[in-house]
């Protein structure tokens, strides 16, 4: 196990330094964030923009200042910010638990939907309420998130006033967010589910189960969803990273102060560090969150930990 996990932690590694390379690279082809930075004030020389560009780092060849980024980073320094000089650690520090707090919320709202009627579904297979299920399945997976956000805003804040449409101060203020990421989530969990169920029910163990006399909850939520749980957290690490990505668009809809927003407005602003920065936690988050995942496999079927 200890070689397994540096080994899988030498890939994490290795992906982080390719999104990040990418992403610098990328960022640096939009333009130039000294022109934005003076934009408003005035004709100015070229020799101030030159100056300009030496103090905040921008005139050294791309793979120096790749390399001065990769060496803060070691040292725990992602710079600061080109507007406002504010470190990048304490806006990051700002916004991560806003983020995560809104992705938990919603993968442990989309399990306690997707896992019920997953099950029920593939009990029912080919009754009416399985049809119904597969069929709000199916129109879920057919809704943009920005869409479904903007649905959700029109419907529970401004024709019922029930919830408000944005912020971050009130505790209501999640309940939008989380539901949208949590509804489109939850639209691919209950085929997935349904789907490991479908063949976990057909086993000869399931059979021996309910020949013994045990009680259908008892095969069902002990027995058989035990091992629908492995294709399901596959999916859910794959899942992981498209659900940080429909965050970006999520929290600028509802206005929630978290890395999506953050990385937003660093794209709009040609902010590097910051969105180095961000890209980097993100994409850690990313691998962790699959390391961890693997590592449950274990815990979940003791024969995957042998292997």
């Amino acid at each position: 196990m200890p070689v397994y996990i540096l080994k899988r932690l030498f890939q994490a590694l290795f992906v982080v330094i390719a999104v990040t390379l990418l992403v610098s690279y990328a960022i640096r082809l939009s333009g130039d964030p000294t022109a934005m930075l003076v934009s408003g004030g005035g004709a100015i020389s070229e020799a101030d923009l030159q100056r300009i560009r030496a103090g905040l780092g921008l005139d050294q060849p791309f793979h120096m200042q790749y390399l001065n980024f990769l060496g803060g980073v070691i040292k725990g320094d992602f710079g600061n910010s080109f507007f406002g000089g504010t470190p990048v650690w304490t806006l990051i520090a700002q916004a991560l638990p806003a983020t995560l707090l809104l992705s938990f919320l919603s993968l442990v709202i989309s399990f306690l939907i997707s896992i019920p009627l997953g099950i029920h579904a593939a009990v029912k297979a080919g009754s009416w309420s399985d049809q119904i299920i597969r069929i709000f399945s199916l129109i879920g997976l057919s809704f943009p998130n920005f869409w479904l956000a903007i649905m959700l805003v029109l419907i529970f804040s401004i024709k019922l006033e029930w919830l408000p449409s944005s912020g971050f101060l009130v505790y209501q203020g999640i309940v939008l967010p989380c539901l949208t990421l949590a509804l489109i989530l939850s639209a691919i969990n209950v085929r997935i589910v349904r789907s490991a169920m479908l063949e976990t029910l057909s086993t000869q163990y399931i059979l021996v189960s309910r020949a013994k006399g045990l009680k259908d909850r008892v095969v069902l939520y002990k027995h058989a969803l035990r091992n629908c749980l492995i294709p399901l957290l596959t999916f859910v690490g794959l899942q992981f990273g498209d659900l940080l990505g429909g965050v970006v668009i999520v929290e600028r809809v509802f206005n929630w102060p978290g890395m999506g927003s953050l990385a937003f407005d660093a794209i709009s602003a040609r902010d590097y560090p910051v969105l180095q920065g961000t890209i980097t936690v993100l994409a850690l988050m990313i691998v962790l969150t699959n390391l961890a995942i693997d590592l449950a496999y274990g815990i979940i079927d003791p024969r995957i930990g042998r292997k």
